[in-house]
């Protein structure tokens, strides 16, 4: 019994730790010289005691997702840190909106708590129930009833006009921060899924951050692939099918690459109508010292949203669907080292990753954009970088070819992808192609550092072509 993985992101090494662990023989293929897609960390090309996240760098799913609680990170040594302050939102006037792990605390900064309180209390208390609806296989009975009646009028609420129940322009800009995660026009009910989620974490088990870089995270999984007989090979691109059955951690459209005429008519004709979404540009820095805020309390928070109020996010997200560039653009930040203090080198210096969020296929260089938001808010900033590096969304898959136009969601940012994948099948993990799956965030349930499309491909190739019905056991 023997399987090809192509594609190494957490997705695909998630598939095949659960391949291999059933007895199947593995091969996962990556096309970089080094594994982990979204979730790898390499050093800065000048500073080399100082290393950057290349795509994800703080992971609120590395608990608290099914297959991870399963996998168990923690007990493969991954040391994960879980920060007081799970993201924070600056705001025009020198105010700032902070979501602690404390839920009470939260509330009890914000100008209406109570309604916060309302949002997010019941969800924070039955966090599996709303895990284990958002990232669900959107095919079966929800594994809580009474999530599901808790969790569907809040996402109906947020995401539609009737978002205004929720109070204070402080707790307003604070959902809607981590509801733009999924670059889309807000209010939806697929930005409000992901803030939804993302909140309920943030308050049920904090946003973890792995020690040393998110590269620790694929490298648990890599071992535990290896130690159960699977092969991992860097640098080999594929251009042609591989023999026997295939699984796909890849943007769908390489499969027009890959296959060429032998694709199916129609299947080929869908994937030339697949639509990408808006793209980022990633911008990381090296800093020199701390950064210095207005508001202290920033200091203490490792995760940043930084577009401002509600009605700008809104905007923002609005005018790049249509390509333009917003003058205010939504901007994620991160500074691992202040959960981390390994990533700070002998001379003080420390990462500062960040994205922005721009029309698909961007040539824009952001760094001055991301510079200038930053002394907004921290006047002086530009006087403690000490190095930039910028990547335009154009340039992105240079780094990670699924990031198409800059889309790090795969084109699986959409309430469509989200149920579906990129064609309208029952089972969107499976392909009209004989022996070829697809598992990357471009199918249910979408994006993140989840490992769940991983889990659900699997779960198929295992059933379908190896006659494996019940999954093995993850846990070491």
């Amino acid at each position: 019994m023997e399987l090809t993985v192509v594609g190494s992101g957490p997705n695909g090494l998630s598939a095949a730790v659960i391949c291999a662990r059933a007895g199947v023989s593995v091969r996962v293929i990556e096309a970089q010289p080094t594994f982990g897609g979204g979730a790898r960390t390499l050093p800065d090309p000048e500073f080399a005691g100082v290393s950057h996240d290349i795509c994800s760098a703080v992971h609120p799913l590395a608990l608290a997702s099914p297959f991870f609680a399963a996998f168990d990170l923690r007990a493969r040594g991954v040391e994960l840190t879980v920060p007081e302050i799970s993201y924070a939102n600056p705001l025009p006037g020198g105010r700032s909106a902070i979501g602690y792990r404390d839920l009470e605390r939260t509330c009890d900064e914000l100008t209406d708590g109570e309604s916060w309180r309302r949002l997010l209390g019941p969800l924070a208390a039955d966090c599996d129930g709303v895990v284990g609806l958002l990232l669900g296989d959107k095919r079966s009975i929800p594994p809580s009833i009474p999530a599901a009646l808790r969790v569907a009028p809040r996402l109906l609420a947020q995401g539609s006009p009737a978002w205004g129940t929720l109070k204070g322009e402080d707790a307003r800009a604070l959902f809607t921060g981590v509801a733009a995660h999924t670059i889309s026009r807000m209010p939806s009910l697929v930005s409000a899924g992901a803030g939804t989620m993302l909140a309920t974490l943030a308050h049920a088990v904090g946003w973890p951050i792995p020690v040393g870089g998110s590269q620790a995270i694929p490298d648990a999984l890599a071992a535990d692939l290896r130690a159960h007989g699977g092969e991992l090979v860097c640098g080999e691109e594929v251009t042609t099918p591989p023999s026997g059955v295939v699984l796909y951690d890849i943007a769908p459209t390489a499969l027009l690459r890959i296959y060429g005429d032998r694709l199916p008519a129609r299947y080929a004709k869908t994937l030339r109508r697949y639509r990408y979404g808006p793209g980022v540009a990633k911008v990381d820095f090296v800093l020199s010292d701390e950064i210095p805020w207005r508001d202290a309390r920033l200091a203490q928070a490792p995760t940043l949203h930084l577009g401002g109020d509600r009605k700008t996010m809104a905007f923002a997200e609005d005018e790049i669907a249509q390509g333009r560039h917003p003058d205010w653009p939504m901007v994620l930040a991160a500074l691992p080292h202040l959960a981390d203090p390994t990533r700070v080198d002998a001379q003080g210096r420390r990462p500062l990753w960040t994205y922005a969020h721009v029309p698909a296929g961007s040539t824009v260089d952001m760094s001055e954009t991301v510079i200038g938001l930053f002394e907004r808010f921290a006047p002086g900033f530009r006087d403690i970088v000490v190095g930039v590096r910028s990547v335009p969304a154009a340039r992105l898959s240079d780094h990670n070819a699924n990031l198409v136009g800059g889309d790090i969601g795969v084109g699986g940012n959409n309430m469509f992808s989200a149920l579906t994948g990129p064609a309208l099948r029952w089972n969107p993990w499976a392909t009209p192609i004989p022996k070829a799956y697809l598992c990357s965030s471009a199918t249910p349930p979408g994006g993140g550092v989840h490992g769940m499309a991983g889990f659900y491909a699997a779960r198929t190739v295992l059933k379908r072509e190896f006659g494996i019905k019940d999954l093995p056991p993850l846990f070491p």
